[in-house]
């Protein structure tokens, strides 16, 4: 309503000053609609502390919880989905966006992506919930996560492994002397 005081009469006037009736007619038949934007700046420091959650550990999740209590679906499938990928516990951080709101909010526009949670791999963001569970399904998730080396090291087996025999290749003359 506001922005409609200030910017139609300008626009009169503008039509007035330059002789184009056309807008001064349009005006009067329909009335111009501005829809009000809502948007709020991310402070410099909500900013700072997720840049330094982020480059904490290689792999972040913000979540609705911890990983031990999770308190949402969304935020305990992603964490089953990093378990079941054999994410390294020392290489991984979360953080319980429930405990601060600012975060919450901050985060939100921070990744330009509107929902919790949401993960973030060596500073890049991922995605959340829903992209986990796709690229968990096709593959691509364990194949980011093994070339960003973020897995728990296969550990070197404790006994030696028997070693396979090879084949090995007699030569019998005799066994061909029928097909001559």
């Amino acid at each position: 309503m506001i922005l409609r005081t200030i910017f139609l009469p300008a626009f009169r006037r503008a039509s007035q000053l330059s002789g184009n009736s056309t807008l001064n007619s349009f005006s009067k038949q329909q009335s111009i609609r501005l829809a009000p934007v809502s948007f709020r700046l991310l402070s410099t420091e909500t900013r700072a502390a997720i840049d330094k959650a982020v480059e904490s550990k290689p792999v972040v999740l913000f979540m609705k919880g911890t990983p031990e209590t999770p308190q949402c679906g969304f935020s305990r499938a992603s964490i089953q989905i990093l378990g079941l990928q054999g994410v390294d516990p020392n290489k991984f951080a979360a953080f319980n966006v429930l405990e601060d709101e600012g975060l919450r909010q901050g985060l939100k526009e921070y990744s330009d992506w509107p929902t919790i949670p949401q993960l973030y791999l060596h500073k890049e963001f991922i995605g959340g919930c829903d992209i986990l569970m796709s690229m968990h399904q096709n593959g691509e998730l364990s194949k980011m996560l093994e070339e960003k080396d973020v897995l728990v090291p296969a550990e070197p087996s404790k006994e030696p492994q028997p070693t396979k025999p090879l084949a090995r290749l007699i030569w019998d003359p005799s066994s061909f002397a029928s097909a001559v």
